[in-house]
């Protein structure tokens, strides 16, 4: 039986990387308040704000949001050999939103959504040892199509004059209509299998600006899954999933919302 190994830079360079955006994260934030309030110190006389029918003030609000995406894998490995790599694109998406007011600086948000993503997965020849091989077997495309549904806490700063500045967090769920999870055929008739459904915890920061008849809000958002993905090969000994002891998807959003 193998031992499971993961590679310990390979982890530790990913929650350097997650710490570090965190930290730029909070900094920013920090920086949005302190701004608030010197701004609110340094400045008597108030601009004129656009009211955008007082959106804030209400109980339900709703909107839509399109943006773009890029997702990767994570694997963890039984053995140590070569890391499987995921050459990204960018993907499409776009979606609707619920927005319930809790008070002036939390919303509860509900965003259900289609997302569009193609992954492809790159394998070193030293998966391939001791077996007949051609190039098409080092390159498998993952082509995936979510219906992701998130649920969303969005904590918010004072408005500034005609924009807001905003963290977000929330655990999401997806079905990946294009997981092929059913399917009897697997890697040694091309077919790359993943579970269908899946689940995330995100974060994520953006600013809302209120215009003169709708409040536009871009923003960044980091996913992360919580579960194993893969769908194993017939053969326990297969190249393309033997030594993958875990694959999680992760992934940034760009969304662009309209309210």
């Amino acid at each position: 039986m193998s031992k499971t190994c993961h590679k310990p830079w390979e982890s530790q360079q990913f929650i350097q990387h997650l710490k570090h955006n965190m930290k730029h994260l909070f900094f920013l934030f920090v920086f949005l308040v302190t701004f608030q309030q010197s701004s609110a110190q340094l400045f008597t006389k108030e601009k004129v704000t656009n009211p955008v029918d007082n959106i804030d003030q209400k109980f339900l609000t709703w909107g839509y949001f399109l943006g773009f995406n890029q997702y990767d894998f994570n694997f963890d490995y039984n053995e140590n050999l070569e890391d499987i790599l995921v050459d990204n694109t960018f993907g499409f998406h776009l979606g609707l939103i619920g927005d319930m007011r809790i008070n002036n600086f939390i919303n509860l948000r509900l965003e259900p959504g289609v997302f569009f993503t193609t992954r492809n997965i790159v394998y070193d020849e030293s998966y391939f040892q001791g077996t007949d091989f051609n190039d098409s077997d080092l390159l498998r495309e993952v082509k995936s199509t979510y219906v992701h549904i998130p649920l969303l806490v969005k904590f918010s700063t004072k408005r500034i004059n005609n924009f807001k500045p905003f963290i977000v967090g929330g655990v999401s769920t997806a079905i990946n209509l294009s997981s092929n999870e059913d399917n009897p055929d697997d890697n040694s008739s091309g077919e790359f299998r993943m579970i269908k459904n899946t689940y995330f915890y995100e974060i994520g920061f953006g600013i809302d600006f209120y215009l003169l008849h709708f409040k536009f809000t871009p923003s960044i958002r980091g996913v992360f899954s919580m579960n194993n993905e893969i769908v194993k090969d017939v053969d326990p000994n297969s190249p393309w999933t033997g030594n993958i002891s875990k694959m999680q998807t992760r992934g940034v959003f760009i969304n662009f919302t309209f309210q």
